[in-house]
C-alpha cells in the first residue's frame, strides 16, 4: 500500500513550465518584442513551413489557397537564403504591430491576431519580406544593414505619402517601397528569388549612393 501512495504522489507532482524570461507585464511592447526577436522568449513563437500552418489555425482555411503560391515561393526564397518565417502570438508585439523583419537574425515574424484574413498575410508577409530583400541589397542578407531597392523617384507617390504620415522622416525612403511592395503581387517574391540566386544587383542595379557603398565595403567591384 505505501509503495502505491507513494507512486499516486509522483504522479500527482506537477512539472515546472518553462516560462518565457520575462514579466507578464512586459507583453504587448517593445521590450517583449525585443525578447522574440533574440529567441529568448519562444513560448507561442512557431516556425512556419507553408501556408498549411497558418491556414490550420483559423477557420475556413481553404480561403488560402488563393495565395499558396506566391506565399510559398516567398519562403522557399526566403530559407535559401538563411532566413525564416514565425507565427507568434500577440503578446510579443506592441499593440497595432502585424509582424517585423529582424534584420539581426534575418527572420520575420507574424502577430497570429492579425493573420485570420489571407489577404492580411500575404500585404504583410511582402512587405516585411521586402525588408529581406532590402538586407540583401545593402552587401549580404548576414548583416544588419538595409539598402533601397529602388530609385525613390520610381516609388509611386500615394505609398510615400502615407509613409510620412506615419514613419519617422528617416525611414521614409525603405518604408515607402516596402509599402509598395507589400500591396504588389510578386514584387516581393522576385526580390527574394534574386537574392537567393545571388544575382540581385543584376536584377536591381544599385542606386548610386548603394553601388558607392559596395564597392567601397568590397561587395562589388567599380
Amino acid at each position: 500500500m505505501k509503495k502505491i501512495l507513494m507512486a499516486v504522489a509522483a504522479a500527482l507532482v506537477v512539472q515546472p513550465v518553462l516560462a518565457d524570461p520575462i514579466q507578464e507585464s512586459d507583453y504587448y511592447t517593445n521590450h517583449s518584442m525585443g525578447c522574440m526577436l533574440l529567441g529568448e522568449c519562444t513560448d507561442g513563437v512557431d516556425e512556419v513551413f507553408s501556408t498549411l500552418d497558418i491556414s490550420s489555425e483559423y477557420v475556413d482555411p481553404e480561403r488560402y489557397t488563393s495565395i499558396a503560391l506566391e506565399f510559398n515561393n516567398m519562403l522557399v526564397a526566403l530559407n535559401q537564403v538563411g532566413s525564416k518565417i514565425f507565427l507568434a502570438d500577440a503578446k510579443y508585439f506592441p499593440h497595432g504591430h502585424r509582424g517585423v523583419y529582424h534584420t539581426v537574425s534575418n527572420n520575420m515574424f507574424l502577430n497570429r491576431a492579425y493573420m485570420g484574413k489571407p489577404s492580411t498575410l500575404m500585404t504583410v508577409v511582402r512587405h516585411e519580406g521586402w525588408h529581406a530583400a532590402q538586407d540583401c541589397m545593402a552587401g549580404t542578407i548576414n548583416n544588419s544593414k538595409l539598402a533601397i531597392i529602388k530609385p525613390e523617384d520610381q516609388v509611386p507617390m500615394v505609398w510615400r505619402v502615407m509613409v510620412e504620415r506615419t514613419y519617422p522622416e528617416a525611414a521614409v525612403p525603405w518604408e515607402a517601397e516596402a509599402q509598395w511592395a507589400g500591396r504588389t503581387a510578386n514584387m516581393t517574391m522576385n526580390a527574394l528569388w534574386a537574392c537567393a540566386g545571388g544575382s540581385m544587383w543584376e536584377v536591381y542595379p544599385p542606386t548610386p549612393m548603394t553601388g558607392e557603398w559596395l564597392v567601397k565595403n568590397g561587395y562589388i567591384k567599380e
